[in-house]
Order: C-alpha cells, then structure tokens, then sequence
C-alpha cells in the first residue's frame, strides 16, 4: 500500500472511532440528564424513620425512598421533588429525593380528602360513607378493617362485637356443624343486631375440598361439588348456576360475603392448591373467574378471588414461610390473567396469600408487601378491597407488628383470629407514630363504602 494512501486511511479510522466516541459520551451525558431530571411526586406519608420515608400516591402506589431524617409525620400530604426513574415493582427505590414540602391537603366539595377519591367500583358511594364515617369513634373505626374469625361461642362473640366494632366475622365448619337452618340464622341476626355498622358475614364455600356451610347436611342436602368437577360435568353453564345457587344458600343465612372462588392456575395434582382450583390452564381459569363473578352479581352476597398473584405449585402457607421462586414473567403471563379477568367482571375484592414472592419481593409475604399490592393496584387497576388471608396461618403468624405491615403494604381489610392482639398492635402503632389516624380513616372509609356499595347499610342502618 502506498504511504499516502496508508495515511489516509489511518485518518479515515480515527475520525470515525472519534466520532463513535463523541456519540456514545453523547448517549451517555443525555441518559445521565434524564435520569437526573427532575420530577415531583404529590402523595401522603404512610411511615417515617431515621433512614427511610414510605408514601403512597393518589393512585395507591406505594413506594419506599431513602431519606435521612425527614421532618415529617404519618398522615402528612407531602409533594417530593425527586431524581431518577420509580419501579412500582422495587420494594426500595433508587430515586433520590431532592427536596420535599408539606402540602395543604386538598378537599373534595364533600369535605372528602382529595387523596381518597378515584374513579373506583364504590364511588358512587363515597360520600355516604364519608358522612357515616364522621359519626365513629377511633375505636369504631379500627373495628371497621378487622374481619374477624367468629369467637367459640355466641355469647362472646357479641360482646367482642360490643367492645371492638368489627368490619366483620369469618365463620367455619366449627361455626355451623350439627346447627339446624334456624339455628345459623339466629347466630348471624344476634350478631348483626349487635353491630353499630351492618357487619361483613364471611365464609369459605369453594365446593369440593372446602366446603364450610354445605358440610352440614341440615344446611345442605348434598356439599357443593368443585369447580373441576362442575366444569368437567357441564362446563362453565354449571359453574354459573351453582355460584347462583350457592349464592341462594349463603344468603337465606344471613352470609354477605364468600371469600371464594379460588382462580389460581394448577394443573399438577401434585400442587397443594389442585384440589382447589379449576384444574385447568390459564385461559380456561380466566373464563372460570369472569364467569363466578359475572354469575354472584345482583345475588346479595360477594365474592373474593383469591389468592393473589398466584398460588402456583407451592407448599401449604398454614404451617410455615413459603418461597416462590417462579420468573416473575411466568407469574405475570400464566397467574395474573384469571384475576385480571375476574376484575373486569366486576370483582369486589381480592384476598392476598401469604406466599413470599422471591421476583417481586424477596423479603415479605405478598400480603405484606407494597410490590405485590402496587401490581394489583396499577398494573390491574383494581379499586375494590384488598383482604389479608389470616395472619394468623403460620407463614406470617410469627412476624412482629403483621397488622402494622399488613395495612403499611396497602391491604383494607385483615383478617385476624386474635382480635385484641390485633387491636392492642394497631392503637401502639397509632400512638407511636408507625402509622396514623389518617390512614385508618381512609381504609374505614372504604370498607364502608363497600357496605353500601352492597346495599347492607340501606338495609340495616341504625
């Protein structure tokens, strides 16, 4: 080659790494501004320590920054002037916050905190609610996002209803084994009667393995089959008409509220959840959501799909801390569809496992965890109530403070046996500063709303 030529093509090179060069820092200091641009976040103090500051936005998304000292208090509405990028599915973020100031929290004509209102299945109803809500006591409104397992006897679950004004009560086999028809009804009228809020009456009737009520001959004649069963004999047609006749049953009763139908996807009879569940794939157990739901509306109870994001091919939660390990894009793609289905069907609510979700929240149950609960909220836009499965099963029985993490992660309504451990760790988290009254209120607030959504308070209203 010549040495002019070998000269030019030297230059030619450099010229052109040089370029890629200025081209890539280019990249590289535009990403960099991007990152570091500005950004504000209007939203409400859920919790507040030496390290760290937990909010939650007008949409319910919860998010966790670090922050040192922050003079700031559970209930403040703060607006965060932020840089860097937010991951609703990061329990921690890696935005940094630049500055904050309190905000003079907004109200509706209604005198409804602006924080509190969407565009959500009960809105109509909010207002109603804000006025009953007004009318309670601190006490009345802790009770309110209690859903309590029913005591040993009649006589001291009206005077725990007396004392601690449950949102609810969870009734099981024990509550209805051996009892006549008369007998059930008079057990949940006593209740009621004694309620200064018409009270959530709950049960598990799956059919099949979990059959609560329809246990009891007296009650039923024969148990509710399951849903594999009722699909495998006539298809998704039978599963309609037994959700409305079961529906029947539950509410001839006195029972508002089932917590089922079970739409996890398993079709392994080794899972623990098979029994349980349709059996089928996942597009079939979104057909089996939307239909349940679709089927339980206008019939007087509720029905609560469960257990969110997904059971899986997990183990039992009642005895222990569960892990799942699943690719979170396995989770999204095969467990998530059946309750996004069953919400665009009108679901009034959706029960949380306890199952540790090691993808999206590695260090929590998936009741506990504000990931879990933003998927449910702005990835499914879910508006209705979030229930705890029992925080007294194993997996989360042995956590210091659940009922405190329980409503912190974004749940309305928890569902506890030890109602005075409940309310005792809930009033010392009032009084220091773990969470506040503002955040108690706005869940009552919501529970509430439910209750006329449902029409029980036009129905019973003192």
């Amino acid at each position: 080659m010549k040495k002019e030529n070998l000269i030019g093509y030297i230059i030619s090179i450099t010229l052109i790494l040089a370029i890629g060069i200025l081209s890539i820092n280019a990249v590289s200091s535009y990403q960099k501004e991007q990152k570091q641009e500005k950004k504000i976040i209007e939203s409400t103090v859920l919790s507040v320590d030496s390290e760290q500051v937990v909010v939650q936005d007008k949409n319910h998304i919860i998010y966790t920054f670090k922050s040192k000292n922050m003079q700031v208090d559970p209930g403040d509405e703060i607006v965060i002037e932020y840089a860097g990028l937010l991951d609703k599915n990061r329990s921690l973020q890696d935005g940094k916050i630049l500055n904050y100031q309190r905000m003079t929290p907004s109200v509706s004509k209604d005198g409804i905190p602006s924080d509190w209102l969407d565009d959500g299945i009960f809105k109509d109803y909010y207002k109603l609610a804000y006025q009953k809500l007004k009318e309670l006591s601190l006490d009345e409104k802790i009770g309110q996002i209690l859903l309590v397992r029913y005591p040993d006897s009649d006589a001291k679950a009206i005077e725990a209803l007396k004392k601690y004004h449950f949102g609810g009560y969870v009734f099981f086999e024990r509550d209805f084994k051996d009892k006549t028809e008369t007998q059930v009804k008079t057990m949940i009228e006593n209740v009621q009667k004694n309620a200064n809020i018409p009270l959530l009456t709950a049960t598990d009737e799956e059919g099949g393995k979990v059959t609560r009520v329809s246990s009891n001959p007296n009650l039923v004649s024969e148990k509710f089959k399951s849903p594999k069963e009722l699909y495998q004999t006539g298809g998704f047609d039978l599963i309609k008409e037994d959700t409305i006749n079961k529906s029947k049953v539950l509410k001839n009763l006195g029972l508002n509220l089932n917590l089922a139908p079970v739409v996890d996807v398993s079709t392994n009879p080794a899972d623990y959840m098979y029994d349980r569940t349709l059996g089928e794939d996942t597009t079939k157990t979104e057909s089996y959501a939307k239909a349940v739901i679709e089927a339980s509306k206008n019939t007087g109870v509720s029905y609560t799909l469960k257990h969110f994001p997904g059971y899986g091919n997990n183990n039992d939660t009642h005895t222990g801390t569960v892990l799942d390990q699943r690719p979170y894009d396995d989770i999204i793609a095969f467990d998530i569809p059946p309750f996004k289905a069953g919400i665009d069907a009108g679901a009034e609510a959706i029960l949380v496992s306890h199952n540790t979700i090691e993808n999206i929240d590695n260090t929590l149950p998936a009741s506990l965890s504000p990931s879990v609960h933003n998927l449910l909220r702005n990835e499914l836009d879910f508006t209705g109530i979030i229930i705890t499965d029992d925080l007294a099963m194993g997996a989360t029985s042995s956590i210091d403070d659940v009922e405190l993490k329980a409503i912190l992660a974004g749940n309305d309504l928890i569902i506890t046996t030890d109602y005075e451990e409940s309310v005792n760790t809930i009033k010392a988290g009032l009084l220091d500063g773990t969470i506040s009254e503002n955040q108690i209120d706005k869940l009552a607030f919501r529970v509430i709303a439910w209750k006329y959504y449902k029409g029980l308070m036009f129905e019973n209203h003192k």
